[in-house]
């Protein structure tokens, strides 16, 4: 099933097909958890109207770890299969990630003053996030910082792994340390401890929160094969016109991209 889809031209194909509903999923579950948790659900016994702030928080949280797992696996089948859309997929993947995760933080604080008295505290869910975050911006450097895409995408692949070793962390931060970071009152044992007005609202949002990273992560997908397929283009049109001494000298990730142009086409 994972080499199914390694044929760019494949993808293109499905990715189109998926993305009209895709977008019908996403803003339709985000009008409707928005409404229902700005307007139909009820204020915490405890934090007042600031708990409407979960409705963001909580799938935002979850999706910047899942955006990252995403990135791990991918950066794993680029490693070791050379799937041909993997480091794409994980490129791709990187930005919607680090965005969601800067979503997180900046609503964590929002919601954590007002119950904290605090914007701030290092402890062990909040610092891991934040070095999450890091992370993030450590892979999509390197994918910058380095020209040739091969010794990117290797480089950048192991960032990923070596990194994936925060994402447990993060987890289970608050059943290892002591942390002022609430329990999982979700994804826990015994079922979820939150009362069905709350968690209607609240399994809608992560519902739009996993449609619009799907439709993102297949439009960045696509954009970086069209991309990778223009420079390949400009690549050849160079070389015939410098001779065959110029193409012989080229990098290996043009080549990389000629095959990619060739599934293509």
């Amino acid at each position: 099933m994972m080499h199914r889809f390694a044929n760019p031209t494949r993808f293109v194909r499905l990715a189109d097909r998926m993305l009209p509903w895709l977008f019908i999923v996403t803003l339709g579950s985000f009008a409707v958890g928005l409404y229902m948790a700005l307007i139909t659900s009820p204020p915490d016994y405890q934090q007042g109207d600031s708990v409407r702030i979960m409705y963001v928080h909580a799938p935002s949280a979850w999706m910047g770890l899942f955006g990252y797992m995403v990135l791990a696996g991918a950066s794993f089948a680029s490693l070791v299969w050379r799937h041909p859309l993997a480091d794409a997929a994980a490129k791709a993947s990187a930005p919607i990630g680090a965005a969601f995760t800067g979503l997180a933080l900046l609503t964590g604080s929002l919601w954590g003053q007002p119950m904290w008295g605090t914007w701030w505290v290092w402890d062990a869910r909040l610092t891991s996030m934040l070095v999450l975050f890091f992370l993030y911006l450590g892979y999509m450097a390197l994918w910058s910082a380095i020209e040739d895409r091969q010794k990117a995408s290797k480089a950048a692949a192991i960032l990923a792994l070596v990194g994936a070793i925060n994402v447990p962390i993060i987890k289970f931060s608050v059943d290892w340390w002591n942390t002022l970071h609430q329990p999982a009152s979700i994804m826990r044992q015994g079922g979820p401890s939150m009362d069905s007005a709350m968690l209607w609202p609240l399994g809608i949002m992560f519902v739009a929160f996993n449609a619009y990273y799907a439709m993102v992560l297949m439009w960045r997908i696509k954009a970086e094969l069209a991309a990778r397929k223009i420079e390949t283009l400009r690549y050849n049109q160079a070389a015939r016109q410098e001779g065959p001494a110029a193409r012989q000298e080229g990098p290996a990730a043009r080549q990389e991209g000629q095959a990619v142009l060739e599934e293509g086409s």
